[in-house]
C-alpha cells in the first residue's frame, strides 16, 4: 500500500478539489460530494439514536474485532463497526484516538454515507460492495487527510448480503498493506460467527417442532392459537413433482410478509391447501407451513393413495379465522379425533435447502403408505425462517430468470432487437430500470478490440426499459412472488415499460451516443471487463456533468443502487449493461453480481453473433448488388425501368438478374435470368453468367449464338473437379435484342417464361418464342431464336418465374399469368408505377421465389435520321460514298465531323469494295447523340488492325479508323457482316487540323 504524495492546494486550508495524484473514482466521488453542499470543514452527520446494542451483527463481530484491536496495540488505530445503512454501532481505540473521532463527529449512532460525510472508505464500501482503501488527502474532510482508512465489508454468509463494514484507521506514516490482510481476515471471521448464530436460531426452531413430535403423532399448527397440537393419520400419496411443487410454495409462504394461505392444484382433481403461522421461539422468529387435501368438490380427502380415491358426501362450508393481518383464513375442517390413527414416519421436516445443520433423523418426507381409511388431516409441511425462505426463493428466482433468459435471449440476429430482450427479461423481476450501451463499431459490424475499453469510449444506447409501477416506491429486487418456475408462467417483462411509450417525454437516451468519464463506475466496468456497483444518489448529480452518466430524470428523487455488468463475449468487450434499482432498501449484493455478469454474458454471446452475422450479411449484400446493374443505363432506343423482389428479405438477393446492353448499330440487348437456388451461392454463380453474357453480347453475336455459347460454359465442369456439377446447370435465360431502325425483336430463351408483349393499339401478349432447354442441359436440342415486330411505343415484359410461382412449386401458372396480362393491359405511361401494379400481383406476404422484373417500351428511330446507300463492289464507290456523306452531314448540321466521316467511311468502302467478296456494298449513317457509320458486305472476313511495316503501302486504314472514332467493331449476319465506327459531335469545339507528321511518325518502326 504505498501512500499517494499529496498534491498542491490540498492542505487545511484549501478549498480547491485537487485533480492530480487521485484516483478517478476518488475524483467522481470528490464531486458528488461537493455538489451536495457537504462542508470540508466540518460536516453536520445525522445521529442514530435508536440503534440495537444486541444486533446480531453487534453480536457476532464484538469478540472478533476485541482481538484485532489487541493485535494492534501499541499503534494508535482506531476500529469502526458501521452497519448496512452506514451508522456506527461500536467502535475500539485509545482515549486518544477516540477523542480525535469525537472531534469529527464521529460517534456511536453517526452516519458516515457519502450524502453528509463526503469520501470515505465506509461510504465507498457500501457503495462498491467491495473492500476500499482512502489515504490521505483523498478523503473530502480536512480533519481526517492525515489518516488512511481502509474498510472491508461485511457479508451474511446466507444470500452474501452485506450487513455492515469494518473500517482500520492509521496515521499515514505508519499504514502498511499487512493491516489490510489483518482487517480481511477479521471480517471473514465475523461472517463466519454470523453464521454460527444463524444456526442456532434455526435450531431453536426446529427444537419447538421436535418436542411436539415427541409428544407422539403429526405436529400440525392450529391457526386460532398458534398452539401445537397432534393429529391422526397418514399423509396421502404425492409424486415427487407434487411434493417439489409443494415445498416450493411453502418456501414463498415462509418469505413472504402478507401471505398467510394458497391453494395448489394437483393431479386426480385434488387441491392441497398451505396455511402460513409465524412462529416465535426465544430470540428465534420463523414460520410454519401446514398443507391439507381436498378434492375438486372442496371435500376433504381421506389419507390414503389416489390410486384409488374415495368420493364422500360434500361437508358443509370450511369456517374461518382472523388471521393476525386482518384477512379472513378458511380453517381446516377438524373431525373427530379417531383413535389409534397416528402413524408414524409422517410427518414432513424442512427441506434440506431451507436450513443450514443437519437434520434429526426423525425428518423424512410425506409418506405413501395406503390406508382404506381415516379423517382428513393436516400435516406440518415446512418450517424456517423467513429471510432464509427468501433468500431460497429468490435463488430460485434467479435459476428462473437464467432460464428465462436462455429460451428468450438472441431469438433474432439483430443487436437491437436482443439489448431489448435483455432490458425486458430484467425488468421488473431484477431491476426497475435497464439501459444497454453497445459500442459505435459493434453496431456498424466492426471488429471490437481485444480486452477492455478505455474512457470515453463511443458508445451509443440501444435498448432502456422501466418498471412504470414502482417509480413511486423502492424496489424489492427479485419480487418473493416472481417464481415462475413454480408455476410454468413466464411473467418477466409483462410489466415493463419501454421508455417514452407511456408518457412519450422521453426515450431513455435510445440511438443517442453515451460517453464515461474515467472514475465512473461505468469506466470501470468498462476497463476491468468485471461487473460493479455503486449507489447513485440523483440530487448531487443534476446540474452536474456527471448527470449524462445515469438516467437521474427516470430515477428520481433519493439514492438508488447502480450494477454495471460488462457484454464481453470472445475476449472483447462489446458494451454495457446499466441495471437500477429505486431505493436503499434492497441495494445489489454479490449474487446479484453474479446474476447480472451471467445475464450480461448470455447476451453478450448472441450480441456478438448478431454483430458477426449483420458484417457477412452486409458483405454479402454488397457483393449481391454489385452483381446487378447499379443503374439501367439511358438509351434512345428503350425507356428501361426494373425491380427485384427478393423472396427473404434477409437473405437477400439469390440467382435472379436482368441486364441492358447498348449495342451497334443504336440496338439494345436485354436479358433475364435466373440461377437455381438462392443465398451468396446463387449471386456468386449469377455474377458469373452475368459477366459472360455481357462478354458474349460486346461480340455481337445472335441471341441463339449467345445461349449456345452459355450452355457450353456451362457444361464444362472444372478440370480438377470433373465429377461435380456447376452450380449454374438448371439455369434460364431469356436474351433479346431489339432494333430501333427496324423496329424488330429478336429473342431466344433457355428453359425460362417467355416475354409478354403490350403494343399501344392491342392487348397484352405472351410472344411466341422455341422452347429451349436450361444452360447445361443444351446438348439435348439446338437453341432457336424468333423475330416480331414491335411497334414504336409497344410495352416489353421479361421476368423470371417467382412471379408465376404461387407456392413453393409452381401451381397454377396460368392463373399468374392471367394477372400479369391484365396488369399489363391497366399500364399507364410511367414505368414505375407498371412495376408496382406487377409487384401487387404478388402474394400479400411476398413472392416464393425471387422475381426479377425488367420493363422496356421501344422506340423508332425517326426516318430523317437514318440515311442509307447501296453501291456496287468497285473503286468508284468510294468517292460516291464521300460525297453523300458530306452532303448528309451538311443536311443534318454536322459538319465539323466531314472530314473525320470521310475518312471512316473511305477507308471501310475501300476494304468492303477489296475484300468483301462480288456483292454490293452497303452504307448507312444513323444520327443520334452520335453519328454511326455502317458498312456491309458480303464477306465473313474478320477485320482486324495490324501494325503496318514502313515499307507497306497498306494495313494502316482500321488503324485511322480507330483513332479518328470513339470506338469501332463489326457484327455478321446470316451472309456478309457490317464494320461500323462511332463518332461524338462536340459541336462548340473545331475540328482540329490533322498533323500529318504526327500521323506518320505512328507507323515508323519500333527498331
Amino acid at each position: 500500500m504505498e501512500p499517494y504524495p499529496t498534491p498542491s492546494g490540498s492542505g487545511h486550508g484549501g478549498r480547491a478539489l485537487p485533480v492530480t495524484g487521485v484516483r478517478p473514482e476518488i475524483l467522481a466521488s470528490w464531486q458528488r460530494s461537493q455538489s451536495l453542499g457537504i462542508d470540508r470543514e466540518g460536516a453536520a452527520l445525522p445521529i442514530e439514536s435508536d440503534l440495537d446494542p444486541d444486533s446480531r451483527l453487534v453480536r457476532a463481530a464484538t469478540p472478533v474485532l476485541d482481538r484485532l484491536y489487541e493485535r494492534f496495540a501499541g499503534i494508535p488505530v482506531t476500529v469502526a463497526l458501521a452497519d448496512s445503512r452506514a451508522n456506527i454501532v461500536d467502535r475500539w481505540g485509545d482515549p486518544a484516538g477516540l477523542k480525535l473521532m469525537d472531534a469529527a463527529s464521529l460517534v456511536q449512532g453517526a452516519n458516515v454515507d457519502e450524502r453528509f460525510m463526503g469520501t470515505s472508505s465506509v461510504s465507498m464500501v457500501l457503495s462498491t460492495r467491495a473492500p476500499f482503501v482512502v489515504v490521505g488527502h483523498e478523503h473530502f474532510l480536512h480533519d481526517l487527510k492525515e489518516l488512511t482508512c481502509m474498510a472491508a465489508p461485511v457479508r451474511d454468509p446466507v444470500g452474501g448480503t452485506v450487513r455492515g463494514a469494518v473500517n482500520l484507521s492509521v496515521p499515514r506514516s505508519l499504514a502498511n498493506p499487512g493491516m489490510a490482510l489483518v482487517l480481511q481476515e477479521a471480517t471473514e471471521r465475523i461472517e463466519q460467527r454470523l453464521l454460527e448464530l444463524s444456526t442456532a436460531r434455526e435450531l431453536q426452531l426446529m427444537d419447538s417442532f421436535r418436542r411436539a413430535r415427541e409428544r407422539g403423532g403429526h405436529a400440525e399448527l392450529e391457526l386460532g392459537s398458534g398452539e401445537l397440537s397432534r393429529r391422526g393419520g397418514p399423509a396421502p400419496h404425492l409424486t415427487p413433482q407434487e411434493r417439489l411443487i409443494l415445498l416450493e410454495r411453502a418456501v414463498e409462504l415462509i418469505s413472504s410478509t402478507g401471505e398467510t394461505f394458497a391453494e395448489v392444484p394437483l393431479a386426480g382433481s385434488r387441491t392441497a391447501v398451505l396455511r402460513r403461522r409465524e412462529l416465535h421461539h426465544g430470540d428465534a422468529e420463523g414460520a410454519a407451513v401446514e398443507v391439507s387435501f381436498e378434492d375438486a368438490r372442496g371435500a376433504g380427502l381421506p389419507g390414503r393413495d389416489t390410486a384409488s380415491p374415495a368420493h364422500e358426501p360434500r361437508r358443509p362450508g370450511r369456517a374461518t379465522a382472523t388471521a393476525p393481518d386482518g384477512r379472513h383464513v378458511p380453517l381446516l375442517e377438524r373431525p373427530g379425533e379417531a383413535a389409534g390413527a397416528h402413524a408414524p414416519g409422517a410427518t414432513a421436516e424442512p427441506h434440506a435447502a431451507e436450513r443450514h445443520s443437519a437434520e434429526p433423523p426423525a425428518a423424512e418426507p410425506p409418506t405413501s403408505e395406503p390406508s382404506t381409511s381415516g379423517p382428513t388431516d393436516a400435516w406440518l409441511l415446512l418450517v424456517g425462517e423467513p429471510a432464509v425462505g427468501r433468500l431460497a426463493a429468490e435463488a430460485r428466482g434467479r435459476l428462473s430468470l437464467l432460464n428465462e433468459a436462455g429460451v428468450r435471449l438472441g431469438t433474432t440476429l439483430d443487436m437491437r432487437h436482443t439489448a431489448e430482450e435483455l432490458a425486458a427479461i430484467a425488468v421488473p423481476r431484477f431491476a426497475d430500470l435497464v439501459v444497454v450501451d453497445l459500442v459505435e463499431g459493434v453496431l456498424a459490424g466492426e471488429e471490437p478490440p481485444p480486452g477492455g475499453l478505455g474512457p470515453d469510449v463511443a458508445l451509443r444506447r440501444v435498448a432502456a426499459r422501466t418498471d412504470e409501477a414502482s417509480h413511486d416506491t423502492t424496489s424489492g429486487g427479485l419480487r418473493d412472488a416472481t417464481i415462475s418456475g413454480l408455476h410454468g408462467t413466464t411473467i418477466g417483462g409483462l410489466h415493463g415499460t419501454t421508455i417514452g411509450d407511456a408518457h412519450g417525454t422521453t426515450n431513455g437516451g435510445v440511438d443517442e451516443p453515451a460517453r464515461y468519464p474515467a472514475g465512473t463506475p461505468q469506466a470501470r466496468c468498462l476497463e476491468t471487463g468485471q461487473p460493479v456497483t455503486d449507489s447513485v444518489v440523483t440530487a448531487a448529480l443534476a446540474g452536474h456533468p456527471a448527470d449524462r452518466v445515469h438516467p437521474v430524470d427516470l430515477l428520481g428523487e433519493g439514492e438508488h443502487s447502480y450494477l454495471g455488468a460488462p457484454l464481453s463475449a470472445r475476449g472483447s468487450v462489446l458494451g454495457l449493461a446499466g441495471f437500477y434499482r429505486r431505493g436503499r432498501t434492497r441495494p445489489f449484493e454479490q449474487d446479484d453480481l453474479t446474476l447480472a455478469g451471467e445475464l450480461a454474458a448470455r447476451a453478450a454471446i448472441s450480441l456478438d453473433n448478431a454483430r458477426r452475422f449483420h458484417r457477412e450479411h452486409q458483405a454479402a449484400l454488397t457483393l449481391q448488388r454489385s452483381l446487378l446493374p447499379r443503374a439501367l443505363p439511358r438509351l434512345t432506343a428503350v425507356d428501361l425501368a426494373s425491380r427485384y423482389l427478393p423472396a427473404d428479405a434477409r437473405a437477400g438477393m439469390g440467382g435472379d438478374w436482368f441486364d441492358a446492353i447498348p449495342l451497334s448499330g443504336m440496338r439494345v440487348a436485354l436479358v433475364v435470368g435466373d440461377v437455381p437456388g438462392n443465398g451468396l451461392q446463387a449471386a456468386a454463380t449469377m455474377g458469373r453468367l452475368r459477366t459472360a453474357v455481357r462478354t458474349l453480347a460486346g461480340l455481337d453475336l445472335l441471341p441463339e449464338e449467345v445461349l449456345a455459347h452459355l450452355d457450353d460454359l456451362v457444361s464444362r465442369a472444372p478440370e480438377d473437379s470433373a465429377d461435380d456439377q456447376d452450380p449454374a446447370t438448371g439455369a434460364t435465360c431469356l436474351y433479346a435484342i431489339y432494333d430501333p431502325v427496324s423496329c424488330r425483336c429478336t429473342a431466344a430463351r433457355a428453359g425460362h417464361p417467355p416475354p409478354a408483349v403490350l403494343t399501344p393499339d392491342g392487348e397484352a401478349e405472351l410472344i411466341g418464342l422455341p422452347a429451349g432447354p436450361p444452360l447445361g442441359l443444351g446438348g439435348l436440342q439446338p437453341y432457336e431464336s424468333a423475330t416480331v415486330e414491335l411497334p414504336s411505343g409497344s410495352l416489353l415484359t421479361m421476368y423470371t418465374d417467382g412471379l408465376l410461382k404461387e407456392s413453393r412449386g409452381y401451381g397454377d401458372t396460368e392463373a399468374r399469368t392471367e394477372r400479369l396480362l391484365a396488369s399489363l393491359n391497366r399500364a399507364g405511361p410511367a414505368l414505375e408505377d407498371v412495376c408496382d401494379g406487377i409487384a401487387g400481383t404478388l402474394p400479400p406476404d411476398g413472392p416464393y421465389d425471387d422475381v426479377a422484373l425488367l420493363l422496356a417500351r421501344v422506340h423508332a428511330l425517326p426516318e430523317d435520321r437514318v440515311a442509307s446507300w447501296e453501291f456496287p463492289s468497285e473503286p468508284s464507290a468510294v468517292a460516291r460514298a464521300r460525297e453523300l456523306t458530306r452532303a448528309q452531314l451538311a443536311a443534318w448540321g454536322m459538319s465539323e465531323l466531314e472530314f473525320n466521316t470521310g475518312l471512316v467511311v473511305s477507308e471501310l468502302v475501300t476494304n468492303a469494295v477489296r475484300y468483301g467478296g462480288q456483292g454490293p456494298v452497303g452504307l448507312r449513317l444513323l444520327r443520334d447523340d452520335s453519328l454511326i457509320c455502317e458498312v456491309s458486305d458480303r464477306s465473313n472476313t474478320s477485320p482486324r488492325i495490324r501494325r503496318a511495316a514502313t515499307t507497306e503501302e497498306g494495313g494502316r486504314g482500321l488503324f485511322l479508323v480507330a483513332q479518328f472514332t470513339k470506338s469501332w467493331g463489326a457484327r455478321y449476319m446470316p451472309q456478309g457482316k457490317t464494320v461500323w465506327a462511332e463518332q461524338i459531335p462536340q459541336p462548340d469545339q473545331p475540328a482540329a487540323e490533322p498533323d500529318e507528321e504526327a500521323l506518320l511518325s505512328m507507323f515508323d518502326d519500333p527498331g
